[in-house]
C-alpha cells in the first residue's frame, strides 16, 4: 500500500482531532502528501513526526468559496477524507431548531462542500479519486439515535450523501464510500463518559486502517459503501 500512496496528495478535514491524527499519521506512513485544513488562525501542529503534511489556517469548512480556494490549490488531489463534524446529545423536548441546523451544518453541509470542490479537483486530473466520509452508527440505524436526534438525522444525511454521491461519479473514477464507527476511544469521550467500558470502543488507530484502504489505490472496486466500525460495541 505504501508504495500506492507514495507522493500522493491527501485531503484530510478534521485532521487536527484524535480521529484525524491518528488516519494523517496512517497516510504519512505510507508516504502520501498530506493537507490539513484547520479552522484556527494557526494549525495545531499535530504529533505526526517526520513526513510531509500541511496545515492550512482560517478555513471555515461551511463557507463554500473559501473551500473551493482551498481545495483548488491541492495539487492532483487523489483522495478526500472528511471527518470534520460535531456531536450533541439531547432529547427532542430539549433540541431547538438552532441546534438542529447546527447538527446539519457541522456534519451535512461540510461533508457536501467538501465532497463538491473534491469532486471538481479530481475531475480536472481525469485520474479518478477517492472520497471518503464519515457517518455514524444512528446514521446507518436511526433508531440508535434516540436521545440525539439531529446529530441521527446529521448522519443519516452524510450516509445518503455518500451513496448518491457514489452514484453520480462513477463515470469519472471517483469511488465514494464512508465508515459508520460506534465510540471511538478518545480524550474527549472518555472524559465525557467516565463510567463507560472502553473496552468495547473503537480505536482511533483501528478506524485510520479502515479508512486508508477505502482511499487507497489498492481500492478499485468497493464504491457506495457504508462500512460499520462497530467494534464490540
Amino acid at each position: 500500500m505504501a508504495s500506492l500512496l507514495e507522493g500522493r496528495n491527501i485531503v484530510v478535514t478534521g485532521g487536527t482531532g484524535a480521529l484525524g491524527q491518528a488516519v494523517v499519521a496512517r497516510f504519512l506512513k505510507a508516504g502520501a502528501i498530506c493537507h490539513v485544513p484547520s479552522r484556527k488562525a494557526a494549525g495545531k501542529p499535530g504529533s505526526w513526526g517526520d513526513g510531509q503534511v500541511s496545515i492550512v489556517p482560517e478555513i471555515d469548512l461551511t463557507d463554500e468559496e473559501a473551500v473551493g480556494r482551498f481545495y483548488d490549490a491541492v495539487p492532483a488531489l487523489w483522495a478526500s477524507v472528511h471527518l470534520a463534524g460535531g456531536f450533541a446529545m439531547a432529547p427532542l423536548a430539549d433540541t431547538s431548531r438552532a441546534d438542529f441546523l447546527r447538527m446539519m451544518e457541522m456534519n451535512a453541509m461540510t461533508v457536501f462542500i467538501c465532497c463538491r470542490a473534491a469532486a471538481h479537483n479530481m475531475r480536472k486530473t481525469g485520474q479518478g479519486g477517492r472520497l471518503v466520509n464519515v457517518s455514524a452508527r444512528p446514521g446507518l440505524d436511526p433508531r440508535k439515535g434516540g436521545g440525539m436526534v439531529a446529530y441521527a438525522a446529521s448522519k443519516a444525511a452524510v450516509t445518503a450523501i455518500t451513496l448518491a454521491l457514489s452514484e453520480e461519479l462513477k463515470n469519472d473514477r471517483i469511488l465514494v464510500n464512508a465508515v459508520a464507527p460506534s465510540t471511538i476511544d478518545t480524550p474527549t469521550n472518555r472524559e465525557a463518559m467516565p463510567n463507560a467500558d472502553t473496552s468495547k470502543w473503537l480505536s482511533p488507530k483501528a478506524a485510520a486502517e479502515a479508512i486508508i484502504g477505502l482511499a487507497s489505490p489498492s481500492n478499485m472496486e468497493i464504491n457506495g459503501a457504508v462500512l460499520p466500525l462497530f467494534a464490540r460495541a
